[in-house]
């Protein structure tokens, strides 16, 4: 018997475990690709880059009174 045949015991093939993982991984991703491209995916994205840019600047600030 080879993994694409089917059995009696009701057990699953490797072509159909493959399969299904293969189904939810391609959901995963386009949904994850839905979430980055909506507004709210944005939205997050852009609050995350303006914490990181303050972040840094609040860096260099602290690194400027440590040298003065």
């Amino acid at each position: 018997m080879t993994g694409s045949e089917p059995n009696d015991s009701g057990t699953p093939t490797f072509d159909e475990v493959r399969e299904k993982i293969e189904k939810r991984a391609a959901t995963a991703i386009g949904s994850r690709e839905l979430a980055e491209e909506s507004a709210e995916g944005r939205t997050v994205e852009e609050q995350f880059e303006d914490r990181a840019e303050a972040a840094r600047r609040k860096l260099d600030e602290i690194r400027k009174s440590m040298g003065d």
